[in-house]
Parts: C-alpha cells; sequence; structure tokens
C-alpha cells in the first residue's frame, strides 16, 4: 500500500512538474500574464465543451434506456442480447458514467485546442473595410466565422455522437430491432431519434447558410494563382443554390420534429431525399452548367468583375497597394565621366557578401575552437568618422558540441555563454581580401563597443539551444584572455532559481536529467537558463505571432540585443489570395538562415506589427507595437493587456537598427510577381506576368534572396538603407523589374515600395545573363581557370544590382579559397554596365574599366620589373582557341539541360572536358618554355 501512493504521488508530481516549471519559467520572463491567460481560457474552454458533450451523450444514453419497451419479443435476436443486457445490468450506471466521461474528455481537449479562437471571437476588432458581395465587415470572416464553424462543427460531433449512443442504447433494449418480424422500432425510440435527426438536419441547414459567406473564402486555382473569392460561377449559381438548400433543410427537420406527433418516417424520409437530391442537382449539376456553357465561352469578360475584386483585395491584405511603379529605360546616354561620378552618390555598394564571408569571421575571430558564427552574417548600419555605413556583423556564441571535454559539468556549468560582437566594414576589405574588422577580438574592441558599460556576454543566442546553470558555486569559462582562459560567474535574473528541493527534482523530472536533483554544483545563487533562442523566447511570451526567420544582433545602449520581427496574420481576408509562408520565404540562404513558419501555414493577409528584442544577457524581452493601425494585432492586445509597449517606448538607439524585415519583403515580392499590375485582363492573359529569377551564384533553382543595400532610386535625392530584388519575365532571363523598399525605420518613408519596370521591347540583362556573360568572358574565364587548376575554389559573392543613370549596374564580388585555407579572401570584383563588363582587383579599377576611363590591366599580374612579357605567337593563338572551345562547350551544355536534350549535354560535356585538358597542356608547355612567366601566360 505504501509503495502504491509513493508510486501515485509521483505521478502526480510528474504531471504537475510540467506546469509548474512553465509557471516558473513564465515568471522569470514577467509574461506569467500570458500563461495565465492561456491556461484559463484552455481550460474554461476544456470545461465548457466537455460538460457539453458529456451532457448530451449522458442524457440521450439515459433517456434510451428509460424509453425501452417493458418487454422484449421473443427472437433470436433478442435472446442473444439478453446475454449483454444481464452482464451489464449491475454496472449500468457506471457504465453510462464512463462512457459520457470519456467522450466529454476527448471533447474537452479538442475543444481546448482552439482557445486562439475563442480569444480572437470574443475581442475582435473591426478592419473597417467590408467584403465587395456580402458588405461584412472583414472582422466577420477574421474572427466570428472561424468561431461559428468551430461551434458548428462541435454541434454535428455532439449531435452525431448523441445518434450512435441512442440508437445502440435503443437497439440493445429492443426499441430498435434489426431481424425481429414485424415493427422494427419502437414509437418511442422513433420520437426520440426523430429528433435528433431533425437537430443535424437543422444544422446543416445552418452549415449551407454559412457556406453562403464561406464563398468569399474559397480557394482554387484559376489561371494558375492562388485564388481566393467568389467568382462568376459561385456568385450567380453556387451562392443561389445554397440558399436554396439552406431552405430545403430547414423543412426537412421540422419533418423530422413533426415525428413526434405522426407515426412513421414517410414525410422525413422523402424530405430527406429531396435534399440530398437538390444538392446534388442545385449545388453540383447547376453550377458546372453555367460554367461550362456560361462562362467558358467568354471567360474573360465574366469574370473581370470578380478579378477587380481578387486582386484590390489581395493588394490591400499584403499592404503591396501603394508600391510606386514607375518606368525605366534600362539604358543610360550618359558620358562615361558622369556616370563614374554618380556611383558614390547612388550606392553605397557591399562588396562583403554575409553569406561568404563567415568562415573567414571563424577562422579569424573565433579564438577557441567552443565558439561559433552564423553561417550567414546579418547586415546592419554602424556610424563611423565618415558617417553611418553598411556593416556586416555576427556574434561569437557558444558551440556546445565543441567543448574541450564533453561532460554534464562542461556543458552545463562552465561552457555557457559566448562572448562579443564582431563586425567588419561592409564596403571595404584589406588589401589581403580579408573583412576590415571594425569590431574584433577578445576582449572585444573597435568603434561599436566603446561605450564603458559595454556588456558583452551572450547568454541568449541563435545558437544556445541547450540549459545552462548558472550564479552558483560553479564558475563559468567567461573569455580566452592573454593569460589563459578567464572564469566569471552570472550577475543577471534571467533565470529560474533552483532554491529548494521541489524546484530540483520538477527540473530533473522535465530535463529528463537527475543529476539536477543531487549535484553539488547546484547551490546558493544557482539558476537554470532555459528557452534560450530569440525566436524559443519571443514565442512563447506572444503565442499569437509569426515569427521571422532571421533575428539579427545590434548593440543598444551598451547592451547586444536581438531583434526579432514578427508577424500578425490571417487566412480569413475575403477575396485575398492565400499564400505557403514557408515556399513565398525560401530562397538560396533559407537552409542555413531558417524559414519563417512551418512549410504548410497558409495565410492571405500579414503585417509586420510588432518589433521585439530579447536581451543577450538578461534574456529580457520585450514587445513593441509597430503597426499602429492593424486589426489583428488591437485584438490580440485585448486579450492579453499589457504585453505589448506602445511604439513611442522605443529608444533612438533601437530605432537606428530596425529595418524592414525579409520575411515579409519576401511573401510580398512572391505576390507581385502576379499581382503588380492594375489591369484585370492583363491578369487574366498572364502576359504581364514576373518571376523571381533563381540565384546564379548557387547551384540548384532556389529564388535569388533580397539584399540589404544603402542605395537611392531616381526618385531620391541620397541614398538610403534599402531591401532590394529583382524581377525577371516569366519563363525568360531578362530583367523585367527593380524592386527596393526603403528599410529603415527612421526614414519617413519607411516601408515605401518603388518599383522601376523595364521596357519589354528592350532586352536588358538579368542576374542570370549578366552571370553567365561573367562566366564566358575569355579574361574571367582564363583567370578563374588558372586559380581552379591548383587546390584553390572560387566562391562568387552576391550580385548586387543598382539603377545608375537610367541604366543597371551590377557589382559581384569574387572570393578564392586557397590550397590548406579554411576561409576565402576578396581577390576580385566583376562589374558589369550595359554590354560592358570589367574583371579587376578593387572596385574603383572596376567601375573605371567598366564605363571606359582606364584599360583593363587583362586579370593577371604583370612579369616582374625588368622582364619582358612572353612574346606573342602561334602557342599563344593555339591557347586562346582552346579557351573559346571550353566557353562554346560550356555554353552548349547549358543550353542543352535548359531543353532537357541529355544527349546533346553529354557530348557537350565532353568537348569542355577535352577543351579544359587541352588548355592544361598548353599551359604547360608554356611554363616549360618560359619558367619565369610564373603565371603560364
Amino acid at each position: 500500500m505504501t509503495a502504491a501512493v509513493l508510486v501515485g504521488l509521483l505521478i502526480l508530481f510528474a504531471m504537475f512538474a510540467g506546469f509548474w516549471t512553465d509557471w516558473l519559467w513564465y515568471d522569470s520572463v514577467g509574461y506569467t500574464s500570458v500563461y495565465r491567460t492561456e491556461l484559463l481560457t484552455r481550460s474554461l474552454m476544456f470545461v465548457i465543451f466537455g460538460v457539453l458533450m458529456t451532457l448530451a451523450v449522458g442524457f440521450n444514453i439515459w433517456l434510451a434506456h428509460r424509453l425501452r419497451p417493458p418487454l422484449s419479443a421473443m427472437s433470436m435476436e433478442q435472446q442473444n442480447l439478453d446475454r449483454y443486457r444481464m452482464s451489464i445490468a449491475p454496472y449500468k450506471r457506471w457504465i453510462l458514467i464512463g462512457v459520457s466521461l470519456l467522450v466529454g474528455l476527448i471533447a474537452g481537449g479538442s475543444a481546448s485546442g482552439e482557445w486562439r479562437t475563442w480569444l480572437q471571437w470574443v475581442n475582435g476588432t473591426s478592419f473597417g473595410v467590408t467584403d465587395p458581395q456580402f458588405h461584412m465587415d472583414v472582422k466577420f470572416y477574421a474572427f466570428d466565422y472561424p468561431f461559428y464553424r468551430f461551434l458548428l462543427g462541435f454541434g454535428f460531433a455532439l449531435v452525431v455522437l448523441s445518434i450512435l449512443a441512442a440508437a445502440l442504447t435503443h437497439y440493445l433494449y429492443g426499441g430498435l430491432r434489426v431481424t425481429t418480424p414485424g415493427s422494427r422500432i419502437t414509437q418511442a425510440a422513433t420520437s426520440h431519434l426523430s429528433v435528433l435527426l431533425g437537430l443535424f438536419v437543422a444544422l446543416k441547414s445552418v452549415a449551407y447558410w454559412l457556406d453562403r459567406y464561406g464563398l468569399a473564402l474559397k480557394t482554387g486555382d484559376f489561371r494558375d494563382a492562388g485564388w481566393t473569392g467568389l467568382r462568376y460561377v459561385d456568385a450567380n449559381a453556387y451562392l443561389p443554390a445554397k440558399t436554396i438548400l439552406t431552405i430545403i433543410a430547414a423543412i426537412c427537420a421540422l419533418l423530422f420534429f413533426a415525428a413526434l406527433w405522426r407515426r412513421g418516417w414517410q414525410l422525413p424520409v422523402i424530405g430527406l431525399g429531396l435534399m440530398v437530391l437538390s444538392a446534388v442537382l442545385i449545388g453540383g449539376v447547376y453550377p458546372a452548367l453555367v460554367q461550362q456553357f456560361q462562362v467558358r465561352p467568354n471567360e474573360q469578360v465574366k469574370e473581370e468583375p470578380y478579378i477587380d475584386k481578387h486582386m484590390d483585395a489581395t493588394k490591400d491584405a499584403y499592404d503591396i497597394a501603394d508600391a510606386q511603379i514607375t518606368d525605366y529605360s534600362g539604358v543610360s546616354d550618359a558620358s562615361p565621366e558622369t556616370l563614374r561620378e554618380a556611383v558614390p552618390a547612388t550606392a553605397s555598394i557591399r562588396l562583403l557578401d554575409p553569406d561568404v564571408v563567415s568562415p573567414a569571421f571563424q577562422q579569424i575571430q573565433q579564438v577557441r575552437g567552443y565558439y561559433q558564427f552564423p553561417t550567414t552574417l546579418d547586415v546592419d548600419r554602424y556610424p563611423t568618422e565618415d558617417g553611418e555605413q553598411d556593416t556586416v556583423v555576427g556574434l561569437r556564441e557558444m558551440d556546445v558540441n565543441a567543448v574541450p571535454e564533453s561532460n554534464w559539468i562542461n556543458e552545463h556549468f562552465r561552457y555557457t555563454h559566448g562572448f562579443g560582437m564582431v563586425a567588419a566594414s561592409g564596403t571595404e576589405v584589406d588589401p589581403n581580401g580579408e573583412p576590415l574588422f571594425t569590431e574584433e577580438d577578445l576582449p572585444p574592441q573597435g568603434e561599436i563597443t566603446e561605450a564603458e558599460d559595454y556588456e558583452p556576454r551572450i547568454y541568449f543566442g541563435e545558437y544556445t539551444t541547450q540549459y545552462s546553470i548558472v550564479g552558483g558555486p560553479q564558475q563559468e569559462i567567461d573569455y580566452a584572455g592573454e593569460e589563459g582562459e578567464v572564469e566569471y560567474s552570472y550577475e543577471g535574473d534571467a533565470g529560474v532559481e533552483l532554491d529548494n528541493y521541489f524546484k530540483r527534482a520538477a527540473y530533473a523530472l522535465t530535463m529528463g536529467e537527475p543529476q539536477i536533483l543531487y549535484s553539488g554544483a547546484i547551490g546558493e545563487g544557482s539558476q537554470i537558463l532555459y528557452n534560450r533562442t530569440p525566436k524559443e523566447r519571443v514565442e512563447a511570451v506572444a503565442p499569437w505571432l509569426t515569427i521571422d526567420g532571421d533575428p539579427y544582433p545590434a548593440v543598444v545602449d551598451g547592451s547586444i540585443q536581438w531583434i526579432v520581427d514578427a508577424y500578425t496574420t490571417t487566412s480569413g481576408y475575403p477575396y485575398s489570395s492565400r499564400t505557403t509562408l514557408g515556399e513565398a520565404t525560401e530562397t538560396s540562404l533559407t537552409e542555413s538562415q531558417g524559414e519563417v513558419v512551418a512549410q504548410e501555414n497558409q495565410v492571405n493577409y500579414i503585417r509586420n506589427s510588432v518589433k521585439a528584442t530579447v536581451d543577450a544577457y538578461t534574456g529580457e524581452v520585450v514587445l513593441y507595437e509597430w503597426d499602429e493601425d492593424d486589426p489583428v494585432l488591437q485584438t490580440w492586445m485585448k486579450a492579453f493587456p499589457g504585453t505589448v509597449e506602445d511604439r513611442s517606448q522605443i529608444s533612438d538607439a533601437l530605432l537606428d537598427h530596425l529595418r524592414y524585415p525579409q520575411d515579409l519583403f519576401k511573401v510580398q515580392r512572391d505576390l507581385l510577381q502576379r499581382y503588380h499590375v492594375n489591369n484585370a485582363a492583363q491578369f487574366y492573359s498572364g502576359s504581364e506576368r514576373w518571376q523571381v529569377p533563381a540565384d546564379p551564384t548557387h547551384e540548384g533553382t532556389t529564388s535569388v534572396p533580397p539584399y540589404y543595400l544603402s542605395m537611392r532610386m531616381p526618385d531620391q535625392e541620397e541614398p538610403v538603407f534599402s531591401l532590394t530584388t529583382t524581377f525577371v519575365p516569366l519563363n525568360r532571363q531578362n530583367l523585367a523589374s527593380y524592386m527596393a523598399v526603403e528599410a529603415d525605420a527612421r526614414s519617413p518613408d519607411y516601408g515605401t515600395m518603388r518599383i522601376l519596370t523595364l521596357p519589354t521591347a528592350t532586352t536588358v540583362w538579368g542576374p542570370e545573363q549578366v552571370q553567365a556573360r561573367f562566366n564566358s568572358d575569355t579574361q574571367v574565364a582564363d583567370q578563374v581557370n588558372i586559380w581552379q587548376r591548383g587546390d584553390s575554389t572560387v566562391d562568387y559573392g552576391n550580385l548586387l544590382t543598382v539603377p545608375l543613370e537610367g541604366g543597371l549596374l551590377y557589382v559581384e564580388p569574387v572570393y578564392i579559397r586557397g590550397a590548406g585555407q579554411n576561409y576565402p579572401l576578396m581577390q576580385k570584383v566583376l562589374v558589369a554596365y550595359g554590354e560592358e563588363i570589367a574583371f579587376e582587383d578593387t572596385l574603383d579599377d572596376a567601375l573605371n574599366v567598366v564605363f571606359g576611363l582606364e584599360e583593363s590591366d587583362g586579370g593577371t599580374e604583370p612579369p616582374p620589373e625588368g622582364e619582358e612579357p612572353p612574346p606573342e605567337g602561334e602557342g599563344e593563338q593555339t591557347l586562346d582557341e582552346a579557351v573559346q572551345e571550353a566557353q562554346d562547350a560550356y555554353q552548349d551544355a547549358q543550353d542543352a539541360y535548359a531543353e532537357g536534350d541529355w544527349e546533346a549535354y553529354g557530348d557537350a560535356q565532353e568537348r569542355l572536358e577535352e577543351a579544359l585538358d587541352q588548355l592544361g597542356q598548353l599551359e604547360e608547355a608554356r611554363r616549360e618554355e618560359d619558367p619565369a612567366d610564373g603565371t603560364g601566360g
């Protein structure tokens, strides 16, 4: 008995430990109100709907038992059932209670998962926008309609389970018979089941009525677009059909209720058959006929009014209605001198690619093997002596998987935090091609963190996924100094204090680590830190937000703050196209950066309504209201009062680092591929459809990521921090348009979208074509071939596009990773403008060459002083021919690959291999002829 009691208490404590530790965590971050509201709402819905289901099913079982016939018919069927009746007779009450409670628990658990739907319905805020068909406020579709659908679904479940339970009880006690001669059902059972069937059909009538409004949210594929809303056949066939079916279902329900006074089910069954027949004819066949004989012969004219509604709603829902679209020639008639002088005033061209240079940060600034940098760094802005500049930044976080000795103490007590931000100029590199660091080393030193109160320790970061126990008797490794490792003890209050054995036992259970209960490394002042990534912390304190996939760090008032963009979304905006967020935000970098949300999460309204910060040392989470006009945010602020700070509370120091979020921009540009047009006929034809080009610097077909860049569009007076992207026509590679959004939160024009559209009659190079021209240029190909002939590899950086004096300037840094070298060095810069390209050591040189102000140096090192260059002759001509053959073979292979001609692709690959072999032989021969020529010509 004692053992049983102890086991029972242990099970109860284990169940309680999860709730308790969650409460302790929310208390440690100051958001217990969020946990309390969620828990109370879940509990309330569990109880209400669980009790309703329990009472409904239990009552119908009890009523069916009470209405049983006093004598059972004499038949083999009833004799067999007598055995069951006798066996359950002593336990009827307990069976009734048990079955009812089981059904109620399942129903309550399912209902509790709809707590967000309940809170949105209770606190729903008006959008001030009505749908064009029913003239209902969008609030009805976003907040009310989902709750009504939930209630309807629960009502159907309640009635169906009640029918099944009542029918089974009637059958068990003889009120409903299957094989017995004579009447198969008693009058009492008929009346009981008639009422339940009538309720079911009445609910079906309500469902038909709600289906009318659901047409405004109906999704489908139309002209290769993710269509949402009514089309011609919906408004002129389905809508009246739903109204008629509503009336028929209501009449059919009355016929079932009438069976209480009329014996038999003849009329109800006839009514039910009529309803089913009507659903097939009116709800299925008639709309199909309308589509076939009215819509298809003249589809464009019929659908244009509905296309207009769909386009307007989509643009409003995704906040792209005010995009400024202007024509842009793509060709400049400015003089070379004017073009060259215009570059510095047009853009601060970033040569440091945050996706390529992470290994350089890792190798040069890692200091110890247990530190790590993100695979893709971030771009921010910081002041310098010459003014504000684009800066590539990354945090030196702890890599617990790389600690020298892997054990529980080291992983959770000693190696607990990272140390310091590392930053480098985005526009310059040092003479060797390495990043030009503006913040570096341990302890940190540089321009960014020169404040005396700077706190460099990083206890909360993107890679800090394990729990740590800090602040107690066990000292932590702080950082590696000149005299060895410096120790430290955490002085913040971000964790949960392990100040008694009950807490230690609870965390031993939840963390699955019994040593927490008895370890001597835990003592006075010990705190446990967990849920330590910025995304985890914001998601926990604001479970109603969707989190951007790329939180980024910034030094704000001496502390490192993670800035997290968060979105409010809904899938209930009528007529607005639905988007799968995971697909829309996927680019060539998302594997290293992560995605905004799960792949299947579909929305048709999104706003960047909240800017959140997470302190890297204290773990403090602050939510700031950003979009003050967002009704979805207002709804959630009513549900969780006091959790979101006013926008006015954002400090100037923090505002300096806020920017337009990448994932929102990627969703918007995904929509703009089709919804940039204002004409329904153009939308229908798809003749002006764009697409985001594939990233030419990465293998595969994933789209090019948007780039942060300080630049100015033609109508702007000076460069501003922007987020940019390019578009190409559908299934083509020439440039269709260029888009930039003002990303500087300090700008009064923050969020303004500007789109430059290129003439359709003119062919302007797109990113993939520019990359192909770079690759096929003789000078570039020769140099790259020389680099790659050894053990070196070539990495192409981000291909940046900048509108310049009517034309388009393309800039791409080229990085070399030498043999035995673990990080790339920037060695060359590729530039293209119009029909000209340049390949030089520096950006300035490349710009001078591409604009014709200087001649190219040939892309190779000059011969040593005092020596003559290699003589021109027959061998050099042969080398050029071999290079040309390699280029031709490469281009033929690309063309064959695009056309799916694999035989031609194989032939071209063989020619390419032969040409490269010939190149190697020719260069080897030249080296033997002239050993002083180290470049091989």
